[in-house]
């Protein structure tokens, strides 16, 4: 039965599951490099550690959560990364969205050392992270599955092991794809109800009621009514996974055309200056492109 973890980032989407790990008991060694959020994982029970290295040598599971690719691969394998002190026997989860190419090398080089990974990134955005209702799509040995699901448990509602190392990362890019596009979706819809002057609050609770309804319907067509683009989900971080589905599309020769449009999308909202607004911003695009704002 696993008691010590460490996890390490402690983000938007870090903190509340560090919390939830911590209410349901577990002893946590925590890393990151803002202070400000480590001290506030100390306040709530868990123990600081000045590194990667340090946050790994007293856990039975590590559990990374972290922007993008180069930083999950320096904190497992960079100097004073998890490789230096995480025991044989031990599991690595990066719950992080990253590339299959970056999952792989890191799984190969613990695997040398026999240590067990996953990669487990997960759906939901901040709020999903609040309420532990987290989707998470864990991919890797499934013995290492087994032993760390009662974590995931703890984390998420819908946990499922979609395959073998890398799986983990196809299913969030899968649905990463049919967010982006649901949400450019939403947006056209609100703007187009403006633009013929209907009320886009009065369509969309509409469309709650029928076939149109989705969680992005819910929360992300609600902030756009709002114009609340403070961030959930960032456009930086929604941008580095289209690219990272595009550039494997690319590779294995899949015609991606949605996902493509939405790519250009993101690089409009970067020109904006919206790399940290909150994805439901796609709609800020339509409505200058319409001359509307819902």
């Amino acid at each position: 039965m696993i008691e010590n973890v460490g996890f390490i980032g402690l983000g938007i989407m870090g903190q509340p599951m560090a919390g939830h790990l911590l209410k349901a008991g577990y002893r946590l060694w925590v890393y990151d490099v803002v202070e400000a959020l480590l001290a506030k994982a100390v306040s709530n029970g868990a123990t600081a550690a000045a590194s990667p290295k340090e946050a790994a040598q007293n856990a039975e599971v590590v559990i990374s959560m972290l922007p993008d690719s180069p930083i999950v691969e320096a904190v497992a394998l960079g100097r004073d990364g998890v490789i230096e002190s995480m025991p044989g026997g031990s599991i690595f989860v990066d719950m992080s969205t990253t590339s299959i190419i970056t999952t792989q090398k890191i799984a190969d080089a613990l695997k040398e050392r026999g240590i067990a990974m996953l990669d487990a990134p997960v759906s939901g955005g901040d709020v999903g992270a609040i309420e532990a209702n987290l989707t998470i799509m864990a991919g890797g040995p499934s013995e290492a599955f087994d032993r760390v699901r009662p974590l995931f448990q703890k984390m998420g509602k819908n946990v499922t092991h979609v395959g073998g190392t890398g799986a983990g990362q196809v299913a969030k890019a899968c649905n990463q794809i049919v967010v982006a596009l649901t949400i450019e979706a939403v947006a056209e819809a609100l703007v187009f109800a403006k633009k013929n002057g209907a009320d886009p609050a009065k369509i969309r609770e509409a469309m709650l009621g029928g076939f149109a309804h989705s969680r992005v319907l819910e929360l992300h067509g609600q902030r756009m009514i709002d114009h609340n683009f403070e961030p959930g989900g960032k456009v930086r971080l929604h941008k580095k996974d289209t690219e990272i589905a595009l550039s494997v599309a690319k590779e294995i020769g899949v015609f991606l055309p949605g996902a493509s449009m939405v790519g250009q999308i993101w690089n409009s909202l970067t020109a904006m200056g919206g790399l940290d607004w909150d994805h439901s911003a796609i709609v800020k695009v339509i409505e200058l492109l319409s001359q509307t704002e819902v």
